[in-house]
């Protein structure tokens, strides 16, 4: 193959998805010929990570620091290379540094003397009060090199950087440091935040940093340098356990590996791969549309010599929560089809009701190779649970965020921000009403406890039982729960107290409790009582709502019509007149969710929600991130209220969506013989 005019050097975003899995750097950046479902719009991208902020912090705790501004690879590398002549000690802001066909840009370079500082900043959390944190305690107790999982990419990184600067510069001693938001460090000024601002240029982000901003302007530092030279060198000379010789590419050892990666992907060569269960999340993992092709059915096809009809069958790896599913491959099972009952081994979880994990991940499969599209209904157990609750029942949402630099004075990185909630009210005959909700979008305002004083009041008007879906709505009023502790706010032994009524403290809190109306959780029962094929083993709301309004007539029947926010109908705070009932060409319920308009621009929800990983996170991705912009962007009062009734609408339908689960529920048991209308 021809080498390609253009030189390809292998970066360390290049190197990072190599790791991952070498086949994608053929795939990589090449828009016109591989789907790709990654999110590819740059500054989404930044308000999900956050690290465009925090990068502009670190660069004021160094204010001797010189930036190179140039996008060009070569004029960039000129560029760091005179800094780096001009003076026996400097300071280079996304120092350029090459070689041969290995390329970094450095975020913090620091040359003292012969000494080379590499400074990788991210918006991670870390405590740097804990002992060896970038090893794994147990196996580092048996004198084994293994990097924690958590800190291993960030340490890949960092290493790949320190091997390029090495080559570059062999006459320096170079060392490596991560700079990370300290999690024990609190802020020592007010609105530390709103010093540093994004704009969306272009669909790029940049950071605006507030006009004349100095060092002491900052206050005391929140991010920490932490040196790791140790990990480093055990990434370099290969004795990281996590990557052993076999996990390595043709086996090869660290500078090998890195110079195979380099020429295949200059010469824009295949790198063939052994697939298995980690190409669950690859991004390539699309069907081929538009005369593109899809990189995950190349490889596969490849491999184990499959067809692409075989492709789009259940592969083992879609079990729910599956741990089996390498070592089932690679003893030639691939596809829930090929599974029999002992490669799941279903067993019950003594003294639980319900399924247990591995009967749910069995009843996956058994479902799947009857191809049927019968929801599982434990209708005895449900029924007991329903006539546990006390009526009116209450549904409630929240949608909260963390950032790395903290809004207020006296606040920690990755504090819980709980800005917004939804409230939904059930009564004994069956009536819904959308009762209330809450938006905290002024910027630079800590929303917490104003929130927690706005739920109080929505919720104490009776005894009913309070649904939540998913641990999110426990764990951030027990986080609360805390900073109240902690506070100064004339309420907050009031708020506190209320809180333990409604919540069951984390198994790690130094206080234990409870409470007589703690929240039931629906997640849990939809884990434990039902399963419906069509959600594909996913137990988000946003799967199982589709899956039931696809599976029930008579709430087809009740929200096809424009009742929902009509004068004489179901009572809503954003809608007027709605039916929420649609179908597509093959007779489908449309997925609610992406018949509301577009967050931002022409980015559903959906795909806004997978730029976070994390599935406790993904549901609330969206709102996350429009709350992001509406604090950290620059906008104007117009497009701030557009935000803020997108956010009001969706957790609406959020709550919503609960509602209807618990109909679904109460018409398969026969508790609802006629659903109201209004």
């Amino acid at each position: 193959m021809p080498r390609p005019a253009k030189t390809r050097y292998l970066t360390k975003s290049r190197y990072k998805m190599a790791l991952e899995c070498p086949t994608k750097l053929f795939y990589s950046g090449k828009p016109k010929e591989y789907v790709d479902s990654s999110a590819n719009d740059p500054f989404l991208m930044a308000l999900a990570r956050g690290g465009f902020q925090v990068g502009a912090l670190a660069k004021v705790y160094f204010p001797e620091g010189v930036e190179v501004t140039t996008a060009e690879h070569d004029k960039a590398v000129e560029e760091t290379d005179a800094l780096l002549r001009s003076s026996e000690n400097v300071t280079i802001f996304e120092a350029a540094v090459r070689h041969e066909n290995l390329f970094v840009r450095v975020d913090v370079l620091k040359k003292v003397g012969k000494t080379i500082q590499i400074i990788e900043v991210k918006s991670k959390s870390f405590d740097p009060r804990e002992e060896n944190p970038f090893f794994d305690k147990t196996a580092l107790k048996k004198k084994v090199y293994k990097l924690s999982s958590e800190f291993a990419p960030y340490l890949y990184d960092v290493a790949f950087q320190t091997y390029v600067c090495m080559k570059s510069y062999p006459s320096f001693s170079v060392s490596s440091y991560l700079m990370l938001a300290n999690k024990a460090a609190i802020t020592s000024v007010e609105g530390l935040n709103q010093n540093f601002l994004l704009k969306d240029k272009d669909g790029r982000a940049t950071v605006v940093v507030k006009p004349g901003l100095k060092r002491e302007d900052v206050g005391d530092e929140i991010l920490c340098k932490v040196n790791v030279d140790e990990a480093v060198k055990v990434i370099h000379e290969g004795r990281n356990t996590e990557r052993a010789p076999e996990a390595r590419y043709a086996g090869l050892e660290y500078e090998a590996e890195i110079a195979a990666f380099a020429q295949k992907y200059s010469e824009d060569e295949r790198i063939a791969s052994t697939p298995g269960s980690h190409c669950k999340q690859c991004e390539f993992r699309v069907e081929a549309r538009n005369g593109m092709k899809s990189g995950f059915n190349e490889c596969w096809q490849a491999a184990k010599k499959l067809k692409p009809a075989e492709l789009a069958e259940p592969m083992v790896f879609d079990i729910w929560n599956f741990r089996k599913a390498q070592s089932l491959i690679e003893n030639g099972k691939v596809f829930v089809k090929d599974l029999a009952k002992e490669d799941i081994s279903p067993t019950a979880k003594d003294g639980e009701c319900g399924l247990s994990m591995s009967q749910r991940q069995w009843l996956q499969v058994e479902l799947a190779q009857k191809n049927s599209a019968e929801p599982y209904v434990d209708k005895k157990a449900l029924a007991e649970e329903f006539s546990s609750w006390t009526f009116p029942l209450h549904f409630i949402d929240f949608e909260t965020s963390m950032v790395a630099i903290p809004f207020s004075k006296g606040k920690k990185p990755y504090e819980v921000l709980a800005f917004q909630f939804s409230h939904h009210i059930v009564q004994k005959d069956g009536s819904v009403e959308h009762a209330d909700q809450h938006l905290s979008s002024e910027r630079g305002k800590f929303p917490n406890f104003d929130f927690v004083r706005a739920l109080k009041k929505s919720l104490e008007k009776d005894n009913g039982t309070i649904f939540r879906y998913a641990a999110h709505e426990n764990t951030v009023l027990c986080q609360i729960h805390e900073q109240l502790r902690a506070s100064s706010e004339p309420d907050s032994e009031t708020l506190m107290n209320w809180i333990k009524t409604i919540t069951t403290s984390g198994k790690s809190s130094t206080e234990q409790w409870s409470g007589p109306r703690s929240m039931v959780d629906m997640c849990d029962l939809v884990k434990r009582y039902y399963y419906h094929p069509r959600t594909n083993g996913s137990n988000s709301i946003k799967k199982v709502l589709p899956a039931i309004l696809n599976a029930s007539t008579t709430i087809q029947a009740k929200y096809s019509k424009p009742i929902y926010g009509a004068k004489d109908g179901i009572k809503s705070l954003n809608f007027s007149d709605w039916r929420w009932i649609e179908t597509d060409a093959d007779g489908s319920v449309k997925d609610p969710y992406e018949r509301l308009p577009s967050i931002y621009k022409d980015i559903s929800r959906n795909e806004m929600d997978t730029l976070f990983g994390d599935d406790d996170l993904a549901d609330g991705g969206a709102a996350m991130m429009t709350y992001a912009m509406m604090q950290f962007t620059e906008m104007d009062d117009q497009e701030r209220m557009a935000l803020a009734q997108a956010l009001l609408r969706y957790c609406e339908l959020d709550t919503l969506a609960m509602v209807m689960l618990y109909e679904y529920w109460a018409d398969t048991l026969g508790l609802a013989k006629r659903m109201r209308a209004a």
